[in-house]
């Protein structure tokens, strides 16, 4: 940042030692830089007032012009406030103050016009004003037609930094006559893209004059946060792909063997197409870091279980890390009979691993006889040695933190393994582009010949009796049955029945059938032992909590019941449903919920009825819930984009990703002077971020 954005804030006029502080604790404000990024979160025109029939219910921002014509104070205790009566041209309104009241007092002047404004309520057919901001009106003084609202808190409001306070102060800087941001884009790129200038827009943004002059400095400052994150992450993809020594994995005998002698099923086009993909890449001599993205049962764990055929045939290991015991033990016992089949020492490897087993597998690594190891985090204990890793699979990757991923990585001591990382959550295209930006992308967007649609219906909790009735006939055809809950035990705060009370309900309505229960704090044998109830089929039913979200796999089970569904995500309800479906039969997803729902929640289980297609999903949970609780981005840095919503901007982001790309191409190593200052800014962005960035 230039030298005038690093001057510390207390310089600032109308600031201070002590008001820094409150600036520094509160907004993490410690520079003029610092109070040029506190962006305003929307605009207000204050040079129009509202008439008293203009507000209307949810309106975010009104004004008024009017005389505070009697004031009181009402009520005792807790309920005690303070209310003025203003009376307009067009009728009256009420203002209200709970606290504070000695400070607000002296603004109530009667008899003189005064401009209040806030967001106003409307209860009983009176209208009225909590908290309002008041100011003098004075005719000859000229109001700004659009004014900047900005965030504040309670103790930033006590020292005067409401968000008139703040726009008063960002003016004061603005107004400066060292004011001076330097540039960061040569001028024919600028001209190239339609961004105005830097400085330029700075100003659009904290006073515009008219709304397009807004509109300008947030592009702006949505193509300059989203372009550096594309450069950031290419150049780390780039440096990936080229610069760093990996494995070439040449031979294929027992690949060629597998395939052709041991295959259980035909691959689909797509899993051929991945499977190509990754091959070039470990062929290459550099290390792949690619993402591997299919949706419930499409076929990855195949596709996982051929490429680390490709690190044997080389006379390498491959390690396999799932987030859970079940799902570890699952892709375990899945891919036991690949590996037995063609003659490979397969091992698990858990929390729950006996002592004795975890010697011999550990023997085993170090002496290179076990090839393949699956397991979950005890993969990554430093007493785990392998002899020499040339693959490292992470399954469903957001489970874990990065700083797992890392030690897993970092096994080896001179050339780092190849790294495949595989979610069945499927990912937005704006979100893999942002988020996963640094790593290649492999899509399975095919599931396997024969299977049915998995049949959805929401079901309200007035048709219970029938949907049991229903749960019955699918048993009495020898089918079995899910029945997901989102609680273990009960909670004061929510109202849906949890799974202990679930379980004894079942229990009671399904009397002649055999029921199991699997939840999160069974011990591990004891949860082995209810799945192995279910898995052989001698539980026609199992009660579960999300623990099998992932990793059960049933090819019997042909409903899927999730009660109070409304309480899911719908990432979660989408993989919940990818437990049924695996078999020849009908499947179905029943989602069980109250009567009352919210809008959300209606969309919801709207879009489940509607479409099983993962990534329309996907882009329907960025819509609802934005990108906090998709795919790990709180790791990723992604919270920190300021100006860019990942559900509508993705124009933007395609343009950044183009544009990051077209410099890389011209210019690798932005080593031309013209790219000196955009480098310097990148460097300081992501000044920490690059070591975990490279983990994938």
């Amino acid at each position: 940042m230039p030298q005038f954005a690093d001057t510390p804030i207390e310089y600032l006029k109308g600031v201070g030692p002590q008001k820094a502080e409150v600036l520094k604790l509160e907004a993490g404000i410690h520079t003029f830089g610092d109070l040029l990024d506190w962006i305003p979160f929307r605009y207000i025109d204050r040079s129009v007032f509202n008439s008293i029939q203009d507000i209307y219910h949810e309106m975010v921002f009104a004004q008024l012009l009017g005389e505070v014509n009697y004031v009181e104070m009402v009520g005792e205790g807790t309920s005690k406030r303070l209310v003025a009566y203003l009376t307009t041209e067009t009728g009256e309104a009420e203002l209200v103050w709970f606290k504070g009241f000695d400070f607000v007092r002296p603004t109530l002047v009667p008899k003189k016009l005064l401009v209040v404004s806030g967001r106003p309520s409307i209860f009983k057919g009176k209208i009225s004003f909590p908290h309002p901001e008041i100011e003098l009106y004075n005719p000859e003084k000229p109001r700004d037609p659009f004014e900047s609202v900005y965030n504040s808190t309670e103790k930033m409001k006590r020292r005067y930094f409401d968000s008139r306070g703040l726009h008063k102060l960002i003016k004061t800087l603005l107004d400066r006559p060292e004011f001076d941001i330097p540039e960061i884009f040569p001028e024919a790129f600028r001209q190239q893209y339609g961004l105005i200038g830097r400085q330029q827009a700075y100003r659009f943004m904290h006073a515009p004059k008219q709304k397009r002059e807004a509109d300008l400095a947030r592009f702006r400052f949505k193509f300059e946060e989203l372009f550096m994150l594309q450069l950031n992450l290419n150049k780390i993809r780039v440096s990936n792909k080229y610069d760093r020594q990996g494995y070439s994995l040449s031979k294929l005998t027992r690949f060629n063997e597998f395939y052709k002698n041991h295959m259980p099923f035909e691959l689909t086009d797509a899993q051929k197409r991945v499977i190509k993909e990754i091959r070039v890449d470990m062929t290459s001599g550099k290390q792949m870091n690619r993402l591997l993205q299919g949706d419930v049962g499409s076929g990855k764990t195949m596709v996982a279980f051929l490429c680390m055929l490709m690190a044997v045939d080389n006379g390498l290991q491959a390690a396999l890390m799932a987030p859970t015991e079940i799902l570890a033990q699952q892709h375990f016992s899945g891919l036991k009979t690949y590996a037995n089949a063609i003659g490979i020492e397969l091992a698990l490897l858990t929390g729950s691993t006996k002592k004795s087993e975890r010697t011999r597998i550990a023997e085993g690594l170090e002496s290179g006889t076990i090839s393949m190891l699956v397991g979950t985090h005890a993969l990554i204990e430093n007493k785990v040695a392998f002899r020499q890793t040339g693959l490292v699979i992470v399954d469903e990757q957001h489970r874990f933190g990065v700083e797992q991923r890392a030690k897993l990585r970092d096994k080896n001591e001179k050339i780092w393994p190849h790294v495949l990382v595989m979610t069945a959550t499927p990912i937005p295209r704006t979100l893999a582009m942002t988020v996963y930006g640094d790593l290649d992308v492999s899509v399975i967007d095919q599931l396997p010949p024969g299977r049915k649609p998995i049949v959805t219906r929401h079901v309200m909790e007035n048709r219970r009796p029938q949907m049991y009735d229903f749960l019955k006939a699918e048993i009495k055809k020898g089918r079995q049955i899910y029945v997901v809950y989102p609680l273990i035990e009960e909670s004061a705060t929510l109202d849906f029945k949890n799974l202990m009370d679930g379980y004894e309900q079942l229990k009671v309505a399904f009397a002649e059938f055999e029921i199991c229960m699997v939840h999160g704090r069974l011990k591990s044998s004891e949860k082995q032992a209810e799945m192995d109830k279910f898995v052989q089929g001698q539980a026609h039913m199992m009660v579960a909590t999300t623990v099998i979200e992932v990793g059960v796999n049933v090819p019997n089970a042909s409903v899927m019941l999730i009660e109070s569904a409304e309480r899911f995500g719908l990432s979660q309800l989408h993989q919940l449903r990818g437990r049924v479906g695996r078999g020849a039969e009908e499947s179905y997803c029943i989602l069980m919920s109250g009567v009352k729902l919210s809008k959300d929640s209606r969309t919801r289980l709207e879009t489940m009825v509607r479409t099983s297609n993962g990534f329309e999903i996907a882009e329907a949970d960025l819509r609802l819930r934005g990108p906090g609780d998709l795919a790990g981005t709180q790791q990723s840095g992604i919270l920190s984009l300021k100006f860019t919503d990942l559900a509508q901007d993705h124009k933007t982001i395609e343009l950044t990703r183009q544009a990051a790309n077209q410099v890389l191409v011209e210019d690798p190593n932005l080593d031309q002077p013209k790219w000196q200052p955009m480098l310097k800014r990148l460097q300081k962005v992501y000044a920490n971020s690059t070591r975990w960035r490279r983990v994938g």
